[in-house]
């Protein structure tokens, strides 16, 4: 045992982002963990996807890259 998480299958990937892209539109408020620990506060700039069919990411304004989605806190809850 590696002491890794286990893989998420492809629907269970896309069942979290489906539930986010739900509950939350494009240009939503969130916190984002960034790769140095740091929390940043920014919105997003697309609906959450797979990507690579291994990870459920989501694009964010003035950060480089796209982000996991687990990573991401919404800041408010949005109608849906």
């Amino acid at each position: 045992m590696t002491g890794r998480p286990a893989r998420k299958s492809a629907a269970q990937l896309q069942a979290a982002c489906d539930k986010f892209n739900a509950a939350h539109q494009v240009g939503a408020a969130v916190s984002v963990k960034l790769d140095g620990g740091e929390v940043r506060e920014t919105v997003t700039t697309s609906e959450a996807q797979v990507m690579g069919g291994h990870s459920a990411v989501i694009w964010l304004d003035g950060v480089r890259g796209c982000y996991d989605l687990e990573r991401v806190t919404a800041l408010k809850a949005e109608k849906a």
